[in-house]
């Protein structure tokens, strides 16, 4: 246990800065709530007027930022198998093997299916 108690004491120092943070917020932060507060806020021009269906954003941007972030921190999985590819042998090479079959079988899908087209 005492292995573990300067990561167990960051952790409870990391959450109750978290609950302090918010809690002081709520009390200190000012509480004057106008129109122009809950306007879209267009990098300081006037923001245009909603269409008459809510304003839809286009769903592909945000699908290409998933698929952008999905695929990142998966490659970052390669870097320490780099790093070991010494003392893994064969067991280290087929193990990534299947790991990067596993990651191209979404990317041909997606490529495929056209998502990484951008209109």
């Amino acid at each position: 246990m005492n292995v573990y108690t300067p990561i167990l004491v960051l952790g409870l120092l990391a959450f109750a800065f978290a609950v302090f943070s918010v809690t002081a917020a709520t009390f200190t932060g000012p509480k004057r709530y106008n129109r122009a507060k809950y306007d879209a806020y267009e990098c300081g021009i006037e923001p245009t007027p909603q269409p008459v269906g809510g304003g839809r954003f286009p769903v592909k941007y945000y699908l290409t930022a998933m698929m952008f972030i999905i695929f990142d921190i998966e490659l970052v999985f390669l870097y320490p198998w780099a790093v070991a590819f010494d003392q893994l042998a064969w067991f280290g090479f087929i193990a990534v093997m299947l790991f990067l079959f596993n990651l191209m079988v979404p990317y041909v899908y997606e490529w495929r299916r056209g998502g990484l087209e951008w209109d």
